[in-house]
């Protein structure tokens, strides 16, 4: 991936210095296998925070310049460029997440919450948050490496973000609140496979404004969505699959809803709403 000349975003907010002691969860394979489902690039890691206990803070510390978070920092300015774009041809404004980089644990508008929950993004404040640890994981845990891939993770979770500015993200919360848990499980799949697909939009774009792609990069992302789909990790995990109890969608869904967006280019082909979402 070409990114090494793309512009910085401002809107980076880096915690890796403040050390939060926040509560445990509880443990037992029940949580293990919670943490695992919960850590498949986005969705709400609130089921797993615990709430209550006042965390305790240090001064954060002056950190170094790294290549990851520049990487970071490149690739947001880069979904903002895109989102910005896109919004304007609608006759829209878009507003830019920020994205808070932490380590070990974080506090959020949306509670207290551990680097097992994975990246994420909360509504309540409009941050994308992650421990960049992660990608560590994506390479060796889950078999995922590429900068590119890693570049996938961040695009699908400010795909949240364009969710919540167009209010998908709270129209979807209230069907969930007025079906049972099979079917808010299915909503909460259609939301992630469409978070896939925006992704995919913003690579779409990013290409052909910027030419940031290289020979391979499509394909870490491809491998990437398909190594954190449910079934998967379902079946890393348990041995077995319970496809009622999938929240983010199958390695097949998650790949075809990306390559959708990347070979579309269009928010509007992006509506798992309107299919089976197979």
């Amino acid at each position: 991936m070409r990114w090494q000349i793309g512009r910085r975003s401002e809107n980076v907010e880096d915690r890796r210095g403040s050390r939060i002691s926040a509560p445990v969860v509880g443990g037992g394979i029940g949580a293990v296998i919670l943490s695992l489902v919960v850590a498949l690039l986005g969705g709400d890691p609130s089921v797993i925070w615990q709430q209550g206990d006042r965390p305790t803070t240090q001064s954060p510390q002056t950190q170094a310049p790294d290549k990851m978070a520049d990487f970071v920092s490149v690739v947001l300015a880069d979904t903002e460029d895109t989102w910005s774009s896109i919004f304007r041809q609608q006759g829209n404004s878009y507003v830019d997440p920020k994205l808070v980089l932490y380590s070990d644990a974080v506090k959020s508008a949306c509670g207290f919450a551990r680097s097992a929950v994975g990246p994420f993004y909360c509504p309540r404040d409009q941050k994308v948050y992650i421990d960049l640890s992660f990608y560590r994981d994506l390479k060796n845990k889950y078999q995922a490496p590429g900068d590119f891939a890693q570049a996938y993770v961040i695009a699908h979770e400010v795909g949240h973000h364009v969710q919540n500015l167009l209010g998908i993200s709270n129209k979807v919360q209230a069907m969930q609140n007025q079906v049972g848990e099979v079917q808010a499980n299915q909503l909460s799949v259609k939301l992630e496979l469409q978070a896939d697909c925006f992704a995919g939009v913003w690579a779409n774009h990013a290409q052909r404004s910027r030419q940031i792609l290289e020979e391979g990069d499509i394909e870490e992302a491809l491998n990437a969505a398909s190594s954190i789909g449910d079934d998967r990790l379902q079946e890393q995990a348990r041995g077995y699959i319970v496809p009622e109890s999938f929240t983010h969608g199958s390695s097949a869904q998650r790949v075809r809803w990306f390559k959708q967006g990347i070979q579309t280019g269009d928010p509007k082909q992006c509506n798992t709403f309107a299919t089976a979402s197979r």
